[in-house]
């Protein structure tokens, strides 16, 4: 029986390891070693066999192999690009919409993404986890505002607990009488989906409450066929399934990506919930798209797909202002010329072919 190389089978972290398995140029060490002090690197067996080491824009190479550009600012961005420390009453939670809060247990993950927005809260030198004494204290405030009906698990990536620890999360939530959903977004079922054995789907269920579990995944060729078959056995157990995805320059910011991504969500049974735009997170400014680009393509999958494909695409506001809906706005007042006498107001209504019609329609 062949070996296999244990080199294989270890998560990249170094700039010398990508480089050694051809993910990176030596002529780049230096610059990557740079990126490496200031963000984390981590880059599953998983990912790295999806990358196609031929391709100088390879789309999974470009989310998950550092770059020098990592080291230049645009204007407008910061560490907190989202606002999280605006809305934090107390460590590990962020409570900004009434009926529901962040609890971000861990700040580690199982691949760390160069778009990320948090990217200035893990790796190097950053905490990895809620102390003992702040999860009791998040749980308490949990505990005392009554209009928490959702707690949502993020970090760095909740799923990188072991099961015993997730399923002791899961009952002190459950536990709660006005907690009723758990959410849990994560990159694990893509990145590493071996870890979505029975001992973990196990632990996701807890009596007293719902979970929702929100696979990230950009591209199509993300949904591998074990990635695929780790969504399978989440949904097998009766655990819904969203997705979320950021829209990311040279990865998915054409359409006909899109429409692969998307039909690939639902034809493994997971709802396409969010397109994010790419946030102010320092360094990112190369992965960006502007938002009138996002908003064409938004157009041009309206026609494209079916309902059911139609993510959100939304812009989380900096300062901690909340996600907004910025997709194509279909709908206007039709101008006094247009409009017939009416019991109701009429509008101007654009198809998805680009055609206008008035409604009510006149007779």
């Amino acid at each position: 029986m062949n070996k296999i190389d244990p080199k294989l089978l270890a998560t990249l972290r170094q700039p010398a390891d990508l480089i050694e398995r051809g993910l990176a140029k030596p002529a780049d060490l230096a610059d990557l070693e740079r990126v490496a002090a200031r963000y984390a690197i981590a880059v599953t067996p998983d990912i790295a066999n999806l990358i196609d080491t031929e391709n100088p824009d390879d789309p999974i190479a470009r989310q998950f192999i550092p770059s020098a550009l990592e080291l230049m600012n645009a204007p407008g961005e910061n560490a907190d690009p989202i606002g999280d420390d605006a809305h934090s009453p107390v460590a590990g939670i962020v409570h900004r919409y009434p009926d529901r809060v962040l609890l971000k247990l861990v700040h580690v993950c199982a691949v760390y993404c160069r778009f990320c927005f948090r990217r200035e809260m893990v790796g190097p030198g950053k905490a990895t986890a809620l102390s003992e004494a702040a999860y009791r204290d998040a749980l308490d405030y949990i505990r005392n505002n009554n209009e928490i009906w959702e707690v949502i698990l993020t970090g760095g990536d909740p799923l990188m607990l072991s099961p015993r620890r997730l399923a002791e999360i899961m009952t002190d939530l459950a536990a709660i009488d006005h907690v009723r959903i758990v959410r849990i977004h994560t990159r694990v079922p893509v990145a590493a989906p071996a870890r979505i054995d029975g001992d973990m789907i196990r632990a996701l269920k807890a009596d007293g409450a719902t979970t929702w579990i929100a696979v990230h995944a950009n591209h199509p060729r993300e949904l591998s066929g074990e990635a695929r078959a780790a969504c399978a056995r989440l949904a097998d157990a009766g655990v819904p399934l969203v997705s979320q995805t950021v829209l990311l320059r040279g990865v998915n910011d054409d359409a006909a990506t899109l429409e692969a991504l998307m039909r690939a969500f639902v034809e493994n049974r997971i709802k396409p919930y969010y397109l994010h735009h790419g946030d102010l997170a320092p360094g990112t400014g190369h992965l960006r798209t502007t938002i009138a680009e996002g908003r064409e393509l938004m157009r041009n999958l309206r026609g494209r797909v079916s309902g059911l494909c139609q993510p959100d695409y939304v812009l989380d506001i900096p300062g901690g202002h909340g996600k907004a809906p910025i997709g194509p706005n279909y709908l206007s007042h039709a101008s006094s010329g247009e409009c017939e006498l009416s019991s109701e107001a009429q509008y101007r209504i654009v198809d998805y072919c680009g055609d206008v019609h008035l409604y009510p329609p006149k007779p």
